[in-house]
């Protein structure tokens, strides 16, 4: 190759170069046009919707810190929960007779008898217990009987209740409801 190729080849790199930052400069100068073209007012109205997104993505960040602050004891309090409110799987059966009997006498229902039904629940340390029972009583007993399952110290997720008869004399309703022990 001689010097005059070298030249040559030089001059198309260089031109090559010019063009591609004239076409550069020209869609530059396109995108800055169009910009331009917005009115005050559009550029005011983008800025304050920028501005809203920024104070709302502060808003969200200051609150996962709170939630991230609050971990400890959140953790703590699942543990208390599961501690005092779940029972022992030894003595479970027994508290929950005794628990169901008062929280029956006090309404003033009748319980004639519970069943129940066993699972355990994988990876979680608790198994779950389902209790079925009819209960016998008129409607005020009934409602004092409920209210006494939400209040106990025991946990008690009551998942059906179904009327089973009405009479001149009450009503049967029969509950389905279910708990947890520590394993």
């Amino acid at each position: 190759m001689t010097t005059n190729d070298n030249w040559q080849i030089w001059k198309r790199w260089a031109g090559a170069a010019l063009a591609l930052l004239l076409l550069v400069d020209i869609a530059l100068a396109v995108f800055l046009w169009n910009g331009s073209r917005q009115g005050p007012e559009v550029l005011r109205a983008e800025r304050n919707d920028l501005a809203l997104q920024a104070k709302l993505l502060r808003a969200d960040l200051r609150r996962g810190e709170t939630i991230r602050a609050s971990l400890p004891q959140v953790g703590q309090d699942c543990d208390t929960f599961y501690q005092h409110s779940f029972l022992d799987a030894k003595t479970g059966y027994s508290q929950i007779e005794s628990d169901l009997g008062a929280i029956a006498q006090k309404a003033g229902v009748r319980t004639p008898a519970l069943s129940y039904k066993q699972a355990e629940v994988k990876g979680r340390g608790v198994t779950e217990i389902s209790i079925k029972t009819s209960v016998d009583a008129d409607y005020p007993s009934l409602i004092r009987f409920i209210n006494g399952l939400e209040r106990s110290n025991n946990f008690y997720l009551v998942d059906e209740l179904h009327l089973a008869s009405v009479s001149t004399g009450g009503i049967q309703l029969e509950i389905a409801m279910h708990t947890y022990f520590r394993t």
